[in-house]
């Protein structure tokens, strides 16, 4: 007899495959929300996701999900068999949301270690009284409300004695698996789990499932082999099994208690067959022996010679006759995945960070200036290391980087719900959410959007009677875009809705002492304005509501932007709408800079920005009223930053004749910035500023160079707002 189960080593697969899974439901429902009912994919994906997670549920002994998961496959299964014409679509949307944040929050408990204890019963009621709505029947208290699978005291390796009955049913039972699933072992023992309740004797091979991983790989090369012996017949076993997305198909042979007398050998007997003969004699000879393998065929002369496997009987559904199908063509391999730990991937970022540092102290190293050192040999092997090395981050930046799909699917959702609380209106666009950007950046934006997409429902778009009132259509617009600029990622969030009251901002600041008593309102930009709704406890809503009137959560987003290199920009205008854009780096590891030198301090900007350099004289310098400096290059004018005197750094160069100009193109806009020299490019590993550094104006982080000296990292947004 197997060893005890135990589900400890299978608790993370559980978390992947179902998150994954809950996913692909919610994208789905929101995608469908604002059509007539679920289209037929639909209804049959979502079917599927729940038998899945019931499945894998059961097995995990987490029985409430299990129970709702089950509930909510019925309701589905019977959308698919019935197809009701009475279905409240927006109600149906709302329950299936229900029971996947119901399994996302038990699921988000597992991950934090704590015991998944959550109550399903009022959920559970709720569907039942939905169902039994679209079914036409009356709400009967003495209905069956027990879930048909619900977990008992849990699975363990069990043993049935066989039973002897002049009606027991025996099947042979024949499952493969899709190649690109995950732990077979633990998905075969779903299936020998939900017919334990049914069976007089049971027997599967591999019969080690449990305790020896291993046999995953080998049913997915060879199948899952099962005999049963039931009461039951076919299809209620079928019906059993089922199929998930895990299981490419499930073949049952119903055959004689002599043949189930022999055990496992009675798979793959081979029977000839002669193709003239019908499918009824085809059939009677397969009574006395089950085909799972390819049969022998005979050849015929006068017609094309078909090669040994080329037909087999295909199993049969219910109410369908048998008939000679030919087998399906191989499938193109797929690709393979694994799961990898993101802490893993953090920790294998930063070696490859110090890996880069040394290479630059490698080839920097003074002990190569020698004069008259012959270095050719060495110059060769460094260059190939560097092409490696560079390859290498290569890789492991394109491991890091993921879409932004599931984050802006997340928004979508918000949208949802926030609206439907409001009794308001929304459409929701989502344009480029394809865009990738590295993990830790997601992480470090989806609360920031969170509260940016929730205050464009709250604030901005106006109620249906406001917006008819002011000409507009009674369904609001949102739309979350994102896109990759010069090495950073924009990400917006755009509202046709009412923008925002300058005059009511501006009140409410003068009112919190943020004016100046001498300066008229006039006098401020809208750019400066807006920036008022970023400062903490800064609200212009007279009434406290679930979503806002407090002055947080704009302040959040800011600092968690900031925390990142990153900034926020507002723009709105009164009546038309709002649009709220976040400038993030595309990523927080390695870049590619040039080394650059001003006064005593060394410091970095990134390639991309830099669109020329240019050595300047004295008469190219134009000087204006105000003190500011511009200079002429070729019949062009542009500002001027002194990078030693913006930083008050001690014995900068002063003589525009002895540094150099470096032309910056930002954001659609050229300003030149003038330094002592220039180092040269390197690959530069990006390190935050410690948290005990006040936050300085146009520097984004810092790095190591490769004689051991700190670089300040230059941040080119931040030098010219």
């Amino acid at each position: 007899m197997a060893a005890e189960f135990n589900t400890d080593g299978m608790l993370d697969m559980y978390l992947f495959e179902n998150t994954q899974l809950l996913e692909r439901l919610q994208e789905i429902v929101l995608e469908q929300k604002d059509a007539d009912g679920f289209d037929s994919d639909g209804i049959n994906e979502i079917f599927r996701a729940m038998h899945t997670i019931k499945g894998s549920s059961g097995v995990m002994m987490f029985d409430e999900i299990t129970a709702v998961a089950h509930k909510l496959e019925d309701i589905f299964y019977y959308l698919r068999e019935s197809h009701p014409d009475n279905v409240p679509h927006i109600k149906l949307v709302e329950h299936v949301l229900e029971v996947a944040d119901f399994i996302q929050g038990e699921m988000d408990k597992l991950s934090d270690g704590e015991d998944a204890d959550g109550n399903a019963q009022e959920i559970i009621k709720g569907l039942d009284d939905f169902l039994s709505s679209i079914k036409g029947e009356k709400n009967d208290k003495k209905k069956e409300a027990a879930v048909e699978n619900k977990a008992d005291d849990g699975p363990k390796q069990f043993y049935i004695a066989p039973m002897a009955s002049g009606t027991s049913h025996y099947y042979q039972i024949y499952i493969t698996y899709m190649q690109d699933v995950d732990m077979a072992n633990v998905h075969a023992y779903k299936a020998v789990y939900a017919l334990k309740d049914i069976a007089e004797d049971l027997l599967y091979q591999p019969d080690d499932i449990i305790t020896d991983p291993e046999t995953a790989s080998e049913i997915l090369e060879n199948g899952f082999k099962i005999l049963l012996q039931t009461q039951k017949s076919e299809a209620d076993v079928r019906k059993i099994i089922g199929e998930g997305y895990e299981i490419q198909a499930v073949e049952i042979f119903e055959v004689t208690a002599a043949q189930y007398q022999r055990g496992f050998d009675i798979f793959g007997t081979d029977i000839e067959i002669d193709l003239e003969s019908s499918v009824e004699e085809i059939e009677a000879k397969a009574e006395g022996g089950i085909i799972l393998e390819a049969p022998a065929v005979k050849k015929q002369e006068e017609k094309k010679e078909i090669a040994p496997g080329d037909f087999v009987i295909q199993t049969k559904e219910p109410g369908k006759g048998k008939k000679l199908a030919k087998d399906k063509a191989k499938k193109a391999e797929k690709t393979s995945y694994i799961s990898v730990d993101v802490a893993k991937m953090d920790q294998l970022m930063d070696l490859i960070g110090e890996l880069v540092i040394s290479e630059s102290v490698v080839l920097q190293n003074p002990d190569l200036k020698v004069p008259g050192l012959r270095l050719d040999n060495f110059n060769k092997a460094a260059g190939q290391m560097s092409k490696i090395s560079t390859d290498l981050q290569n890789v492991i930046m394109s491991m890091r980087m993921v879409p932004l799909t599931n984050t802006f699917q997340k928004m979508n959702r918000i949208v949802f719900d926030v609206s439907r609380k409001l009794g308001k209106e929304v459409e929701f666009e989502m344009v480029g959410d394809t865009t990738e950007v590295d993990k830790n950046i997601i992480e470090h934006i989806s609360d920031p959007l969170m509260h940016l997409v929730r205050n464009s429902v709250d604030h901005g778009i106006e109620m249906p009677d406001e917006r008819a009132a002011a000409g507009k259509k009674d369904k609001g617009k949102i739309t979350l875009f994102a896109k990759t600029e010069a090495g950073k990622v924009w990400i917006g969030v755009q509202d046709n809705g009412a923008g925002l009251d300058r005059k009511k901002i501006l009140e409410k600041a003068r009112k919190q002492e943020l004016l100046d008593p001498t300066r008229k309102d006039s006098s401020y930009p809208d750019k400066d304005v807006w920036q008022f709704i970023t400062l903490p406890g800064f609200s212009t809503n007279e009434k406290v509501t679930e979503y806002s009137g407090r002055g947080v959560g704009m302040d959040v987003v800011v600092q968690n932007i900031q925390e990142i290199g990153g900034s926020l920009e507002i723009e709105s205008k009164q009546g038309e709408g709002s649009l709220m854009l976040l400038k993030i780096p595309l990523t927080l590891a390695i870049i590619d800079g040039i080394v650059m030198k001003a006064g005593n301090s060394c410091f970095v900007i990134q390639t991309d920005v830099v669109k020329e350099f240019v050595g300047v004289d004295e008469s190219m310098m134009v000087k204006q009223p105000n003190g500011e400096e511009c200079v002429m290059i070729r019949g062009e004018c542009y500002p001027v930053m002194r990078l030693g005197e913006w930083y008050h750094l001690e014995d900068y160069e002063c003589n525009i004749n002895d540094g150099m100009m470096l032309i910056l193109e930002i954001e659609g806009r050229r300003v030149c910035m003038f330094v002592d020299k220039l180092i040269g490019k390197q690959e530069i590993v990006v390190k935050p500023i410690p948290a005990y550094v006040k936050k300085v104006r146009g520097l984004s982080g810092c790095t190591q160079l490769g004689d051991g000296g700190i670089a300040l990292i230059l941040d080119p947004a931040g030098l010219v707002e």
